[in-house]
């Protein structure tokens, strides 16, 4: 991943339109996370956690994990001012790293990340690995798009062969849905976006 580019955006990364997106995610993560009080949230590829902070009050911790320390700066400045007492961050790029991290935790959510991830079998297994048992891997990110074609980002995912990756890495389950449409949201296009859980 480019970090330089994310370093340069952290300080104006929430536009409005990001923080538009990331209530319509949040709001569909929050199904998915009914009954959690008691669980540990990794948010992998956080940003400034739009998206996780907001979900603080269904969870019993959560941990901001990204390789731009800038955008984790404006993350740590969110969670102090909003009193935010259960939130960790830590500046790390599973994606470099040769051997699985000393984490654990019960669900682990990676909100439009895995399209800025070159070798998504790579980082599905360190997200297994991280997993307890029976944990979840929530991922959110595009539907195939063929209109778009960049030459750092994935133009979006087929569900079939998501689900075919993540089978391969180990999880028993993945179901995925489609759950929003949206104007010029990816990449300047039109594109929806799904919802993927995963169960160990």
């Amino acid at each position: 991943m480019e970090n330089n580019v994310f370093e340069q955006l952290a300080k104006r990364y929430d536009t409005e339109e990001r923080m538009a997106l990331a209530k319509v995610i949040v709001k569909e993560v929050r199904q998915e996370l009914q009954n959690s009080k008691s669980k540990s949230l990794i948010d992998y590829g956080s940003g400034t956690g739009l998206v996780s902070l907001e979900l603080s009050d269904l969870m019993d911790s959560i941990l901001l994990v990204d390789s731009s320390e800038q955008m984790l700066e404006v993350a740590k400045v969110k969670i102090s001012n909003k009193g935010i007492t259960n939130s960790k961050i830590l500046y790390s790029d599973f994606t470099q790293a040769q051997e699985t991290p000393e984490l654990k935790a019960d669900i682990v959510l990676m909100s439009l990340v895995l399209l800025h991830i070159p070798d998504t079998k790579k980082i599905s297994q360190v997200l297994f690995n991280i997993l307890n048992n029976d944990g979840k891997l929530i991922i959110i990110d595009f539907d195939k798009n063929d209109k778009i074609n960049h030459p750092k980002v994935h133009n979006g995912f087929s569900h079939e062969e998501l689900k075919k990756g993540l089978s391969e890495v180990g999880f028993k389950s993945t179901e995925i849905k489609t759950f929003y449409h949206g104007n010029r949201i990816f990449m300047n296009q039109d594109a929806s976006m799904f919802i993927s859980s995963s169960i160990k």
